[in-house]
């Protein structure tokens, strides 16, 4: 297969940094630390770890090889396994649906990322910690109210893409992910010297062992581990297919998800014991990040500081995040309808910021996020699943899995990734409905 018309990455750690950068987001920093303390704590991390090496094994690894299979992203790949069986036209229609999946999170991520930076803006000249918290949230999360802020996310994400397609991902990659992570452990050590933070530990920490004979424990740790890799049968099949030959796909894959567990934990140590120094009652989702984390920033010493760090890190996350659902959708848009890169990055940012400004009170994105993670993203995932491991067929994608290995795949691979890895993507889909999203 020829290099990819986009470039490719240069080096391991870029390819592995730009995987975290497209994993980590918010639902590491405002679901975790909570699942992590509401479903056992310690004991949480039993059923995490466990689906977390699963699918970062044979899923995340499955969407890295078939990209670089194929030598292109989301729609391309879906024709190839399709015509395997002779029903190209079939894998082509099909190949829509996670590739929607990546523009629809991009939308709704966009006006959030863009609360985020209003927030940020806020945190520097300390207008946040001055006002009530959940009044600025109102006036920031209503209709129209926060276009600018919007509209410099998704012009930052498209500037970054337009510069260069697999070299600059990486580049920016290697630049605001490494901050990231420094700036989250200087604000969890920071942390740790606050008078009563010891029970935010407690919270997280100390098993709950009672909590593994609940049924809810496994579900919220199964979810939390798939939606965490980013894992949609999209994304991470573009990022694939900018890989070189040589590289090992499985071994990336295992750092990926070991860096993304580091920066969930990360994460929990940051917030909650601050929450609970300051006596303020933990909680899961925007409010967390929006309401809660403010009013603790107020109470510290060196708040509007530490304020400014948090949402700038937060950025840096939600970008990383943003370039790789953009990249997903403008890369099979080139290789469909032959059309430049220019006009593509600039068509998916035109879409992505136009249909966000029709959502961008705090409800009605609420509602896009709901139906696009709770139904297109996870049916995403499946049809990526099946369609690899079985309408391609286990024996295609293996040669793939082997190419820049030493040694040759586990035993163990093919029964995990057929028998258990394409079963539980569906049971996921099923319980993401029943519970109203598990991710």
């Amino acid at each position: 297969m020829e290099k990819h018309k986009n470039g490719s990455f240069t080096s391991s750690i870029g390819f592995v940094l730009a995987c975290v950068g497209s994993a980590v987001g918010l639902g590491n920093i405002w679901m975790f630390p909570y699942r992590l303390g509401e479903y056992g704590g310690a004991a949480f991390l039993i059923p995490y770890l466990f689906f977390i090496l699963l699918f970062g094994f044979v899923g995340l690894s499955a969407e890295f090889a078939s990209g670089r299979k194929v030598g292109t992203g989301t729609l391309g790949v879906y024709a190839y396994c399709f015509k395997e069986r002779k029903q190209e036209k079939l894998g082509k229609i099909l190949g829509w649906i996670p590739l929607m999946g990546s523009l629809g999170i991009a939308i709704g991520y966009s006006i959030i990322i863009g609360w985020v930076l209003r927030y940020l803006g806020a945190s520097v000249t300390n207008t946040v910690l001055k006002e009530d918290s959940a009044e600025f949230f109102a006036g920031v999360t209503a209709s129209m109210k926060n276009v600018p802020w919007h509209m410099m996310i998704v012009a930052i994400t498209v500037i970054i893409l337009l510069v260069g397609a697999a070299s600059q991902i990486e580049r920016a990659n290697k630049v605001l992910m490494p901050l990231f992570f420094i700036l989250f452990a200087g604000l969890a050590v920071r942390v740790f010297f606050l008078e009563g933070s010891h029970e935010g530990y407690r919270f997280l920490f100390v098993p709950n062992w009672k909590a593994l004979l609940n049924v809810n424990t496994w579900v919220m740790a199964m979810g939390q581990a798939f939606f965490s890799l980013s894992i949609t049968g999209s994304g991470m099949i573009v990022y694939g297919s900018y890989l070189p030959k040589n590289e090992d796909i499985v071994k990336s894959s295992l750092q990926t998800l070991i860096f993304d567990t580091i920066a969930a934990l990360l994460a929990a140590l940051a917030i909650m014991p601050a929450v609970f120094a300051f006596g303020i009652e933990p909680s899961a989702g925007p409010s967390l990040m929006f309401i809660t984390l403010p009013n603790v920033f107020k109470q510290m010493p060196m708040g509007r500081l530490f304020s400014v760090l948090f949402f700038l890190s937060v950025c840096f996350a939600g970008i990383t995040s943003l370039i790789n659902m953009f990249e997903a959708v403008i890369e099979s848009w080139q290789n469909r309808f032959k059309i430049g890169r220019t006009k593509s990055v600039l068509l998916c940012g035109a879409i992505t910021f136009l249909i966000g400004l029709l959502l961008e009170e705090e409800t009605r994105v609420g509602n896009w996020m709901d139906f696009i993670t709770i139904i297109i993203v996870p049916f995403g995932a499946v049809l990526g699943a099946i369609s690899i491991y079985y309408v391609l067929g286990f024996d295609k994608i293996k040669e793939e899995l082997e190419l820049g290995r030493k040694k040759p795949l586990p035993v163990i691979f093919k029964p995990v990734a057929k028998y258990v890895y394409v079963p539980l993507s569906i049971i996921i889909f099923i319980l993401g409905l029943i519970y109203k999203g598990i991710g």
